[in-house]
C-alpha cells in the first residue's frame, strides 16, 4: 500500500461509513506474525523513537518527553499497532472507531500533520525489521507496511475533518496566541489561568469535556513541550480557563516539565500558545439523569459541565462524586455551595482520604472516608456516565458500574495521557 489514501482518504469530506479490510494475503501473513510481532514490540517502538528522532530531531518538539523516559508512550504505541493489527485480522472484536477518534483528536491538538505519517512509518518498519531480523522477509514487511497504512489512513481522514470543524484551512498552523487575563491558586499546587484571544478575536466554545494544547518554550535549550489540559470553565464564556496541577516526581523522577514553567512562570498578562478545543468526549452527553465521577485534577472536565449545566439545563438530575486527598487538595472546593444553588438537583459525594477538614459550609455533601467504593455510588439506573482520573481509578470505578448494570455504551471517560481503559465487565 505504501504511504496512498486512496479509499479511507477519499472519504474525508464524506459522512459515507467504509469497511476497512486487510488484503487476503496481508491478512495470512500478519496473523502468522503478529505473535512475534506482540512480544518484541516495546523493543520495536523503543528503536522506532530513537530513529526517527536521530533524523527528525524537531519532532521532539511534539512529542511528550516525560512519557518517551518513562516507557508509557512506547508502551502504548506498540500496544495501539499490535490491537489494531487483531481487529483487522479479526483476532479481535472491540470497536476501534471510538480508539481511532481518540488519537485523531489528540493528534489534531498537537498539529498533527499527514506527511509526518511518511516519517513514522518508515521508521516504524524499519524499526520492525532491526528488532526482527531475517523473520521480516519481503512479504512480511509488505504486509505490516499494509496494516500501518490502512491505520494512517483512517486517522488522516479523521483529522482533516478535525481541522475542518475547527476552521483550519490546510497545512494552516492549529497555534493561537492567548493572553493570562487572571490567575487563581485553586488547592495545593493547583492553579487556574484565565485566557482571552490576543489578537482580541472571538472566544471559540467547546464542549464539556474537551481540551486544549498548550505549547511553551522551556528553558536551557530543551525546546518546545505540549501538554493537553482540560478546559474547566464555561463553554460560551468570554474567556477560556485551564487548571494545572503542579505533578511532583516520585522517587529520582523530575518534576513536570510544563506544569512546572506554568506554575512557576507564567502570569497575568504573559501569553500561551493554545490548540482549538479538541477531545471526542462529552461530559454532558445524553438525556437525564448524568453522573460525574472524578479524582484529582480529574475534577476539571465535571468542573465545565457543572458550569454549562447551571447555565442550560439547571433542572437536570447530576451527581457528582470526587475523590482527593483531602479537602485542602479537593480543587474548586470553595464552588460547590454556588454550584448547589444554581442547580437544585446536584447531589454530591466526597470521599477523602484525610478526612481531617472534610467539612464544606453551604453544601449537603456525603463525606465519606477512604477511596471510592463503586458499589456506595449513587445512581439511577437511568444514569449517563462521565469518568475523568487516573487509569487505576477509572478502571475500577468503570468495572464496578459495569457489574452494577450500567450498560457499556453509557460510560464515557477521559484518559490524560497515552494509556487506555481496560474493558473490564466481570
Amino acid at each position: 500500500m505504501s504511504n496512498t489514501c486512496f479509499a479511507v482518504g477519499a472519504r474525508s469530506g464524506s459522512a459515507q461509513k467504509e469497511t476497512v479490510v486487510l488484503s487476503e494475503s496481508s491478512a495470512a501473513v500478519v496473523t502468522a506474525t503478529l505473535p512475534a510481532v506482540q512480544a518484541h514490540g516495546e523493543a520495536i517502538t523503543g528503536r522506532f523513537y530513537e530513529r526517527m528522532f536521530d533524523a527528525h530531531p524537531e519532532l521532539l518538539n511534539i512529542f511528550n518527553r516525560s512519557n518517551q523516559a518513562t516507557g508509557t508512550q512506547k508502551a502504548a504505541l506498540a500496544a495501539a499497532v499490535v490491537a489494531y493489527a487483531e481487529h483487522l485480522t479479526g483476532g479481535s472484536h472491540a470497536p476501534w472507531g471510538p480508539i481511532l477518534d481518540r488519537i485523531a483528536h489528540k493528534h489534531a491538538s498537537l498539529g498533527i500533520t499527514a506527511t509526518q505519517y511518511t516519517i513514522v512509518g518508515r521508521h516504524l518498519l524499519a524499526a520492525v525489521g532491526e528488532v526482527l531480523g531475517d523473520a521480516v522477509t519481503d512479504e512480511v514487511a509488505a504486509a505490516w507496511d499494509e496494516v500501518y497504512w490502512l491505520l494512517a489512513c483512517e486517522l488522516i481522514a479523521r483529522e482533516a475533518r478535525l481541522y475542518t470543524v475547527a476552521g483550519l484551512a490546510e497545512g494552516e498552523p492549529v497555534w493561537r496566541d492567548w493572553r493570562v487575563v487572571a490567575r487563581a491558586t485553586e488547592a495545593l499546587d493547583v492553579v487556574s489561568f484565565t485566557l482571552v484571544p490576543a489578537d482580541g478575536g472571538p472566544v471559540p466554545s467547546f464542549v464539556p469535556g474537551q481540551y486544549t494544547s498548550v505549547a511553551v518554550d522551556l528553558d536551557g535549550g530543551r525546546g518546545q513541550q505540549i501538554r493537553q489540559y482540560s478546559l474547566s470553565g464555561r463553554p460560551g464564556a468570554d474567556h477560556w480557563r485551564i487548571t494545572v496541577k503542579h505533578v511532583r516526581g516520585v522517587g529520582d523522577a523530575p518534576d513536570g516539565m510544563v506544569s512546572t514553567f506554568l506554575h512557576e512562570r507564567v502570569g497575568v498578562d504573559d501569553v500561551l500558545r493554545l490548540s482549538p478545543a479538541f477531545g471526542e468526549v462529552s461530559a454532558v452527553a445524553g438525556e437525564g439523569p448524568l453522573l460525574l465521577v472524578s479524582a484529582g485534577i480529574g475534577l476539571t472536565p465535571a468542573m465545565a459541565a457543572l458550569e454549562h449545566l447551571a447555565a442550560t439545563e439547571p433542572q437536570r438530575p447530576v451527581v457528582l462524586v470526587h475523590a482527593d486527598r483531602a479537602g485542602a487538595a479537593h480543587a474548586f472546593r470553595g464552588e460547590l455551595p454556588r454550584l448547589h444553588a444554581a442547580l437544585p438537583n446536584l447531589r454530591t459525594a466526597l470521599w477523602y482520604e484525610d478526612l481531617t477538614d472534610g467539612e464544606l459550609a453551604g453544601v449537603t455533601a456525603e463525606v465519606i472516608a477512604g477511596r471510592v467504593d463503586p458499589a456506595l455510588i449513587p445512581l439511577s439506573p437511568d444514569a449517563h456516565v462521565h469518568l475523568c482520573g487516573p487509569l487505576p481509578f477509572m478502571n475500577t470505578v468503570r468495572g464496578g458500574l459495569l457489574r452494577r448494570g450500567v450498560p457499556v455504551e453509557r460510560i464515557a471517560y477521559e484518559v490524560f495521557g497515552p494509556g487506555m481503559l481496560h474493558d473490564d465487565r466481570s
